[in-house]
């Protein structure tokens, strides 16, 4: 996974998704372009809900393999095997999906520039002094 602005340099200091001690360690920027990762205070709650729609959209995918492959009944127990196994496979994913969502996440935010060592990366309300009001400055 990439930063989204050069493309070039990696989000996350530990490649390894399941290694759960490391599996949010990221550097604070871009050691390629520079690009702060972080945006700001409490930036990455935001992550949560593209978590969410990534895990149902993982559950409708499961549900549909499991109902062409498997088919579904209510007289025996193949809705529960499928619970379970919709339940396994989110489990195990989970790390990746949450990996997954935070750089879904920041591409949201930070566009590709193919021009990254030319121009200057991408400032924040915080780094801009924009929170300030004229007052305040």
């Amino acid at each position: 996974m990439k930063c989204p602005r050069c493309r070039r340099g990696p989000m996350f200091t530990n490649n390894n998704p399941w290694n759960l001690k490391k599996v949010f360690s990221m550097p604070k920027r871009c050691p390629e372009c520079g690009q702060l990762y972080e945006m700001e205070v409490g930036f990455w709650y935001g992550t949560g809900y593209v978590s969410y729609a990534l895990s149902v959209a993982l559950c409708v995918a499961i549900f549909i393999a499991w109902y062409v492959l498997i088919g579904m009944s209510t007289t025996d127990n193949r809705v529960f095997w499928w619970m379970g196994t919709n339940i396994f496979v989110l489990v195990v994913l989970q790390p990746w999906l949450m990996r997954l969502s935070r750089v879904l996440y920041l591409y949201f935010f930070v566009k590709y520039d193919p021009n990254y060592k030319q121009t200057e990366a991408i400032k924040f309300d915080y780094e801009t002094g924009s929170y300030d009001g004229p007052d305040e400055k």
